[in-house]
């Protein structure tokens, strides 16, 4: 292994705390507003049961780590220059905490408010995950190749 480069470990912890630089107050704000309007439609026009609340936590969260995580990756002001330079050169790789969170509090919220199995939690949790990776990689990607024109 050469002087640069990083072990599998320091890539993983590297990922994680690239993740803590995004704007997560404003990102609370907007998951919030989100979900307090979904909540609000589900009133107007859903069943009312506890299982009602498990649609608009999901969208809440989505937007949550969403607006955190591409804010993060746009962000520029960034305190340490080493760790924003690892995550502008791999973008895939600084969304995976977010995505991961994503999965596992969407499954945890689909299981405990709705009305889902654990594994139907699960698979209904994989698809907002793999969106909040693939755009969060692709706005890296993008802001990447844009750096190095």
């Amino acid at each position: 292994m050469s002087h640069g480069e990083m072990s599998r470990r320091e890539n993983r912890q590297a990922a994680v705390a690239a993740a803590t630089v995004g704007p997560w107050k404003t990102a609370a704000g907007v998951g919030a507003v989100v979900g307090a309007t979904a909540l609000g439609i589900d009133l107007v026009t859903g069943d009312w049961s506890l299982s009602m609340l498990a649609g608009p936590a999901g969208w809440a969260l989505f937007f949550f780590f969403l607006v955190g995580t591409v804010g993060g990756q746009l962000r520029r002001d960034t305190a340490d220059r080493r760790l924003r330079r690892w995550a502008a050169e791999h973008p895939w790789q600084s969304a995976m905490p977010a995505a991961g969170a994503l999965l596992v509090l969407n499954t945890l919220a689909q299981t405990i408010l709705g009305d889902a199995s654990l594994i139907g939690a699960f698979f209904l949790s994989l698809l907002p995950a793999g969106v909040l990776l693939a755009v969060a990689g692709v706005v890296g990607s993008v802001k990447q190749a844009r750096g190095k024109g």
